[in-house]
């Protein structure tokens, strides 16, 4: 059987990509993954005039631009929009009609303002991606393939574990806002369910605080997705783990009728920097072997969304993997578990 995917391919010629946002995640994963690339960035914008200055500096930048309308009117590029959910409908206003624009996930703070952003883009014409970038992690994108290719024959468990202990205080946004956890964290995992075993038709959900973290909303949540009663998924994160690393856990693990596989998301576990990531695969009957990888999801994951973004816009790729089309669904997911978990669970009688 030939080798499993773990890569997307690199457009012939790349565009220059327009940043907006200087937070970590650009610092930590957008640039670096670029510059890996040999993807020319024609600039940043960031309303923190001084971030976006010392990401320039430190990360080879040319140019820091005045405003998002000075940053939207360069030509002939591509935009990153790396913001909080809240602003992204703001940036995508200035942005001119045709932009190829990658948004960083969520798509907005709730299912409507995702619906409100999606109605935008097909107004001005957009090309518009949405950043859900552990589908292209190199682990996420074999055990993909291996579920395509039929390599387990039919899926009937999926469970993601996360069990660690997470500095939400590294992210001043999230405090105080009212939805935390599974918009801005399991929303990766939800996502990358769908694309593994499609659409589930409902599901039951839990969301809630820990005093470790106060003023901070759902900072643990266990989801349960209901596909029928051949399939079990579930998805638990618990980011409240505060007893060292010997018990956290990171991990994605799916079974199937011939096999089964065990992924490791090895940047929860040592945030930022992380741990290497890991693919184990078992099928009929014989013992579980190590895939190689090429990568992590923390940087390999962010060449994807910008590779397909951009062969997209040239013709290279017939298709986005994770257009805004199909983010509303992942956001009509989150909108699901928020209502579920503000509903009692069901009462003993």
């Amino acid at each position: 059987m030939r080798a499993l995917q773990q890569g997307w391919p690199r457009p012939r010629n790349p565009r220059p990509i327009v940043v907006i946002g200087a937070g970590g995640i650009v610092r930590s994963a957008h640039l670096p993954a670029y510059r890996k690339l040999g993807f020319p960035v024609a600039g940043i914008f960031d309303v923190r005039p001084a971030s976006a200055q010392e990401v320039a500096r430190k990360l080879g930048v040319r140019r820091v631009f005045r405003s998002v309308e000075d940053a939207g009117a360069a030509e002939g590029v591509v935009f990153d929009l790396a913001v909080p959910a809240g602003q992204v409908l703001e940036v995508l206003r200035a942005l001119p009609a045709g932009a190829a624009v990658l948004i960083q996930k969520p798509l907005g703070r709730d299912l409507a303002e995702a619906r409100r952003i999606a109605a935008l883009c097909r107004r001005k014409r957009l090309l518009a991606a949405v950043n859900f970038q552990l589908r292209f992690a190199p682990n996420m994108l074999a055990l993909a393939d291996g579920v395509r290719r039929g390599m387990f024959g039919e899926v009937v468990d999926v469970e993601v574990r996360v069990n660690t202990c997470t500095g939400w205080d590294q992210w001043s946004f999230l405090r105080g806002i009212p939805r935390l956890e599974i918009v801005y964290h399991s929303i990766h995992y939800l996502d990358l369910v769908r694309r593994l075993v499609g659409e589930p038709h409902g599901v039951k959900a839990w969301a809630g605080a820990h005093p470790r973290f106060p003023g901070y909303a759902d900072t643990r949540s266990s989801v349960i997705l209901d596909y029928g009663r051949s399939l079990r998924v579930s998805v638990q994160a618990n980011h409240a783990h505060a007893w060292g690393g010997r018990h956290a856990v990171s991990e994605l693990k799916l079974e199937g009728t011939r096999g089964a596989a065990l992924a490791r998301m090895g940047v929860n576990l040592d945030y930022p920097r992380g741990r290497p990531d890991a693919l184990e695969i078992a099928r009929n009957g014989a013992p579980w072997r190590r895939v190689p990888l090429r990568g992590s999801w923390f940087i390999a994951a962010f060449e994807g969304p910008m590779s397909n973004l951009q062969r997209h816009a040239s013709g290279e790729d017939e298709a986005l993997l994770s257009p805004v089309a199909d983010a509303v669904k992942t956001m009509a997911l989150v909108e699901a578990c928020y209502r579920s978990a503000a509903r009692p669970g069901t009462l003993l009688r």
